[in-house]
């Protein structure tokens, strides 16, 4: 925790994560001012108005502004105001006597780069001399003529909330009155290229834009950052965690972060549907409701514990990040999933944070696949469907936590109607003729020893068509387990009719993937068949008795 409040409460410390692809650290492009265009004689943008950016003044400065210009209707009542610092004549003179009745009254501002960050025109140019016109030197630069939007960790991005926010009433957002905050990057947005410890776009940090230069982050950045976020909680210096990622997957980072790190603290997720500081940006109020959400306590049951699990708090709503997705590419475009639950906690309104409903299922430090109760080393599976499949050790964990070369490779298959190959009825359906699926079974079994399915199938059954399904079958009998969820992302339980397969329950395909590879660290690979396409008895039972541990974990979690 931090200082104390003025109520005499201690005031909470937050742990920051900056995470990958985050618009909600995202800026617009810095586009050269007009007035630095007219300073360097280049060509003028058709534009009324300068776009003023937030930047730092070098040295003291003395403004006049005329009195009354803030609001429209301020001059009509004058009669309410004190007088003016001064007055400014036609030439520009100031004098602290009104000299003349058209003289302009004005008020006298000494700004110091002490005060922090001011709006100003952006005065940047290109090396050559020519006026930046967007992020990169010029359409498909490579990195290295390019600048980035993306902030790299939220320092920045607090400091303007707090600088440039505005409260209903006037008054200034003041974050710093609620919480103290220390930031962290996890796999973040933007890197430093420059110096001798450079970081490296792709493997260091991730963005979607330039759009041409879009990366993403893999299993092992899933693995450190994983890693990084239970080693910050573990110094128990922190009530809560606020998560920046960008909008499509902010919820699945979310629901993982809450099935295996080990915390007691309230996990939040934020994100945005646009820029920061361009036009309604929305993730300035997501931040702001997360601090009030962490700081209020109302996510804490009676010892002091979340009873929440990992939240997205986006639109004045609190979700619980297992059962939320973004639907729709604009603010409001989050729907709750599989059922008409997971809305935590209201945030509109000027009242405090109010629970709506807590969730059934198992979470952080009462999950079962906490990183803290995971075993060092789990049965894999290694070979190839034509010579065979063997059990191989995979060491998962060590002193740093997950290791990242042993994550799970889940993947992600959808059933569509009419597929190539028709069910038939003059024999079973051969798993031979799917070959994407059988492609990634030798693929997984070459380099990958922890590996899965999910099939995101027909509602609510979760099947896909008979082919897809006699492949799936040959994953499974070649240790790698297989969820079937519903086709749909607002509800369709996928009710278990074979017990081989897993059910997802209702949870969509992406969650159910961050779930079985959550699941596969706990329990290892299924045990493997002497011949995948064709088990014999005593291997289906087995394997029906190992899906069994897979299942009580996705009916809990």
């Amino acid at each position: 925790m931090g200082d104390i409040l003025p109520g005499g409460a201690p005031r909470p410390r937050i742990a920051v994560f900056a995470g990958p692809t985050a618009t909600i650290l995202n800026t617009p492009d810095l586009v050269t001012s007009n007035k630095a265009r007219v300073r360097h004689g280049l060509p003028l943008r058709p534009c009324h108005f300068d776009v003023l950016r937030p930047q730092r003044l070098a040295a003291p400065a003395t403004l006049y502004v005329e009195a009354y210009s803030a609001h429209p209707l301020e001059r009509d009542a004058a009669g309410l105001y004190a007088p003016p610092d001064g007055w400014l004549d036609k030439e520009g003179t100031f004098h602290e006597e009104q000299p003349f009745d058209d003289a302009t009254a004005v008020y006298v501002v000494e700004l110091d780069p002490a005060d922090g960050l001011y709006p100003l025109p952006y005065m940047g140019r290109q090396a050559d001399g020519s006026a930046w016109e967007e992020t990169s030197t010029a359409p498909f630069a490579p990195p290295g003529d390019a600048r980035q939007t993306f902030y790299p960790d939220a320092r920045r991005l607090y400091e303007e909330i707090e600088r440039f926010g505005l409260a209903d009433h006037g008054t200034p957002v003041e974050l710093g009155s609620i919480a103290d905050f220390d930031f962290f990057r996890a796999a973040p947005s933007g890197g430093y290229t420059s110096g001798p410890d450079s970081e490296r776009l792709g493997q260091d940090f991730f963005v979607y834009y330039p759009y041409h230069l879009q990366s993403e982050p893999g299993l092992a950045n899933l693995a450190q950052a994983t890693n990084q976020v239970q080693a910050v909680l573990a110094t128990g210096q922190y009530a809560g965690v606020q998560w920046l990622e960008g909008s499509p997957t902010v919820d699945e980072t979310l629901y993982w972060l809450g099935l295996v790190v080990d915390t007691t603290v309230p996990l939040v997720g934020h994100a945005a549907q646009r820029r920061h500081q361009s036009l309604s940006a929305d993730g300035d109020r997501n931040v702001v409701d997360g601090v009030k959400f962490i700081a209020s306590g109302v996510a804490l049951d009676e010892r002091g514990e979340d009873r929440v699990g990992a939240c997205v708090i986006v639109d004045e709503l609190v979700y619980s990040a297992r059962d939320v997705t973004k639907v729709d590419a604009r603010p409001g475009g989050y729907e709750v999933t599989g059922g008409h639950g997971g809305v935590v906690a209201d945030l509109g309104g000027y009242g405090p944070p109010q629970l709506t409903y807590l969730p059934a299922r198992r979470h952080t430090h009462g999950s079962e696949l906490r990183l803290t109760v995971l075993p060092d080393r789990v049965p894999g599976v290694a070979g190839a469907l034509d010579t065979g499949v063997s059990v191989a050790d995979v060491a998962t964990k060590d002193a740093d936590g997950l290791v990242p070369a042993a994550m799970p490779h889940v993947s992600i298959t959808k059933y569509s109607r009419y597929a190539a190959t028709g069910a038939g009825a003059d024999g079973p359906p051969l798993a031979d003729e799917e070959v994407e699926i059988l492609a990634r079974i030798n693929a997984n079994l070459a380099g990958a020893p922890l590996a899965g399915f999910v099939c995101e199938g027909m509602s609510p059954f979760g099947m896909a068509d008979p082919t897809r399904n006699a492949a799936l079958s040959v994953a499974i009998f070649a240790g790698m387990p297989v969820v079937r969820t519903g086709r749909g992302n607002t509800g369709g339980m996928a009710y278990r009719t074979d017990p081989t397969f897993i059910s997802g329950n209702n949870l969509t395909a992406t969650k159910a993937r961050m779930l079985l590879m959550a699941s596969l660290l706990k329990l290892g690979a299924l045990p493997p068949a002497a011949d995948p396409f064709n088990p014999t008895p005593d291997e289906r039972a087995a394997t029906e008795q190992a899906v069994a541990r897979y299942q009580a974990l996705f009916d809990t979690h």
